[in-house]
């Protein structure tokens, strides 16, 4: 089974924040933090808390430039993004492009992907699908199952923030297609989430 490239670079981050295992010296303390704040901002902009997403990266990132490796910074930048394209929020990844003249052939070719410029296999890991569909979303190369797949994705993770996103899609599509009712169940729905 093909790893996709996201899974390969939460991965990478992981052994490189926690190289301090074993029989080596402890952890540094910056790698630690890191870490767990790059996992507590995942699941903040994924559940829509937006200031408490951000400031979690604040602090990862922060920790990570004090290394001075621009590979380890690409990297978080990447996973921010990622989360956004699993969103559906297109904006240009401007914390990546920030370090991409020092970021390494895999993490460029990551970017790429999440441009829709690239390719890419995703694993069955919730996450990794879910910027699947939403590489395919903007590229217009997906199918009405490929948003039903996101929208079951996102509802059994609990990610309310592309949740919405990806209702607004089948909401959109319905009112396209002249089916009122769907397009009230779907309304209904979203003012649920949006509790």
């Amino acid at each position: 089974m093909a790893v996709s490239a996201k899974a390969r670079y939460q991965a990478a981050l992981v052994l490189a924040l926690s190289a301090g295992c074993g029989n080596n010296p402890p952890v540094p303390e910056w790698q630690q933090n890191a870490f767990d704040s790059m996992q507590v901002y995942q699941q903040l902009y994924l559940r829509g808390d937006t200031q408490g997403a951000e400031s979690e990266f604040k602090r990862a990132r922060s920790e990570l430039t004090s290394t001075g490796r621009a590979d380890l910074v690409a990297r978080a930048e990447l996973i921010r993004c990622a989360a956004q394209v699993a969103s559906l929020v297109f904006d240009p990844c401007k914390g990546f492009e920030a370090v991409r003249q020092d970021a390494g052939a895999e993490e460029r070719a990551y970017a790429t992907y999440l441009e829709g410029r690239g390719p890419h296999s995703a694993t069955n890991e919730p996450f990794s699908q879910l910027v699947a569909y939403g590489v395919q979303m903007r590229t217009a190369s997906i199918d009405p199952q490929g948003i039903a797949n996101a929208v079951e994705i996102s509802s059994s993770q609990g990610w309310r923030r592309p949740l919405l996103a990806w209702l607004g899609v089948q909401l959109k599509r319905a009112e396209q297609a002249g089916d009122s009712e769907t397009a009230a169940r779907l309304r209904r729905r979203m003012e649920l989430v949006s509790g």
